[in-house]
């Protein structure tokens, strides 16, 4: 059975994650810089001691640190004097950086056709009428067996459907337009945005997120993100793609006694913005159902109400740091956050909230039988790992040691919806052409034999009037020699 992973204290009193019930998912809230991104570190790199392998995104750029051995200083030693922890044994996790961008990490790609429409759809920012648009295009797509991989993919496939949408409306339902039109101004925007990037093949291959290294260690995926989170939507449509792929891929392997991968979504309030409740409703079905996968999923946030409630509801372990209660709201939301917890009588909970300090949380883990425990106020572990980001040159050296250095690297470009479509258009052009080439033979034809009928009936009517003016003159002449009609002298 895995040990139980120390989090944090409440004076005596140690405080576990314990691995069979990781996969019951988990929140880490708190307002900014009251220590939630050394709390995602500290699981994560705990975790991976366990031999589970963990996702994370970096969304400020520090979570590299991960990668190396951490060293003692002032703030750190304080802590483990203050916790009663024995000397702290540094060491890094063996770390995999991805970047959507491609460049600080290998390349994360997902073709158009895992993406799907309803994930699209969001990603376009469109409404249910264009929505269902994009469906029919993606219908149409597989009733004719062309591939959608990349953006250019999609974008030949609008245009194919928007020239030849009468032909559809029958059988799909009518496709408008300007609806077309709308879809097809987004994918612009969206390749401005740097989203083109995310779309092609090699696609991802998730086994490639579930590795161990040599000592049995789980990897950490780390996520580049800090670029790409200036274009949020295109973060949080990624996340969700992925995390639909490893509930869609992976099979049913019911409660092990760790988990199979352990996801952090940093930032999660972003995957609820502007989401339409047919995606909400996904996400859902996804957090409730994944933990049979053996898959964990841990949001990370500014306040649990960043969260919907049928979702905050499947998160069973919880870490909460300070929340600050400027206004009306705020202290309205420190009061949600107070109720989730199971009650302590000795804790004044909505209180403690607004008073904790840099690294101090309210935690409550689930039990041995899946029961939350009694909130308790407790000091985060300083991690093991190094706080803080590595050098470039760190990273490129881990980049290319990888064992999946050159898989993902190379862009391939196998034949799909736009090759298809361009060589259908040219052989219709082609067709077209040969033709329109018949036609003006044909055309020419006629207008030769034309030619040569007039010329025949002129030659004809000549040879008519010659003979008559022959007859006319040797009747004349015999007539005129018969009759003495010679010449007048």
């Amino acid at each position: 059975m895995a040990d139980p992973i120390l989090v944090a204290k409440s004076g005596s009193e140690d405080l576990f994650l314990l691995p069979r019930m990781a996969n019951r998912h988990g929140l880490i809230a708190g307002a900014t810089g009251t220590g939630k991104t050394v709390t995602l570190q500290v699981m994560a790199e705990a975790l991976s001691k366990q031999g589970v392998p963990v996702f994370t995104a970096d969304v400020k750029g520090d979570l590299s640190g991960i990668s190396q051995s951490g060293a003692s200083s002032p703030a750190v030693a304080g802590r483990a004097q203050q916790l009663g922890l024995p000397a702290l044994d540094f060491s890094g996790c063996p770390v995999t950086f991805w970047d959507i961008l491609g460049e600080q990490g290998h390349p994360i790609r997902a073709t158009v056709s895992e993406m799907g429409p309803l994930l699209l759809g969001r990603l376009l920012n469109l409404n249910e009428t264009q929505s269902g648009i994009l469906s029919i295009a993606f219908k149409i797509a597989d009733d004719n067996g062309l591939l959608l991989l990349d953006l250019p993919d999609l974008q030949a496939m609008l245009r194919f459907v928007g020239e030849n949408r009468k032909q559809f409306t029958t059988e799909y339902g009518n496709i408008s337009p300007a609806s077309v039109g709308a879809i097809q101004r987004g994918l612009l925007t969206l390749e401005e945005q740097g989203g083109e990037k995310l779309f092609g093949e090699p696609a991802l291959v998730l086994d490639d997120l579930m590795q161990t290294d040599r000592n049995g260690h789980g990897v950490v995926n780390v996520l580049v993100a800090d670029k790409i989170m200036q274009s949020p939507k295109i973060y949080a449509t990624s996340l969700l793609w992925l995390l639909s792929e490893l509930f869609e891929q992976l099979p049913e392997v019911g409660d092990l006694e760790k988990p199979r991968l352990v996801f952090f979504f940093d930032e999660a309030h972003l995957l609820f913005v502007d989401a339409p409740e047919a995606l909400q409703d996904k996400v859902e079905q996804v957090v409730r159902l994944i933990r049979s996968k053996g898959v964990g999923v841990y949001f990370v946030t500014q306040s649990p109400s960043d969260i919907p409630e049928i979702v905050l509801g499947q998160l069973g372990n919880r870490v909460q740091h300070a929340l600050r209660a400027f206004t009306p709201r705020d202290r309205q939301t420190v009061r949600a956050a107070a109720e989730t917890f199971r009650t302590n009588e000795d804790l004044d909970v909505e209180a403690a909230i607004t008073e904790l300090g840099v690294g101090e949380a309210l935690v409550s883990f689930l039990d041995i039988d899946g029961r939350p425990e009694i909130v308790q106020r407790a000091l985060v572990l300083p991690p093991r790992s190094q706080i803080g980001p590595i050098t470039p040159q760190q990273r490129q050296e881990i980049i290319r040691s990888s064992v999946i250095y050159g898989e993902y690297e190379r862009l391939e470009n196998r034949e799909s919806a736009y090759e298809m479509l361009k060589a259908r258009a040219a052989h219709m052009a082609r067709q077209q052409q040969e033709l329109a080439e018949q036609e003006q033979e044909a055309r020419e034809r006629r207008a030769r034999r034309q030619r040569q009928g007039i010329v025949e009936a002129m030659t004809r009517s000549a040879a008519r009037s010659i003979g008559a003016q022959i007859g006319q003159g040797i009747s004349r002449g015999l007539l005129g020699g018969l009759l003495g009609g010679g010449r007048r002298r």
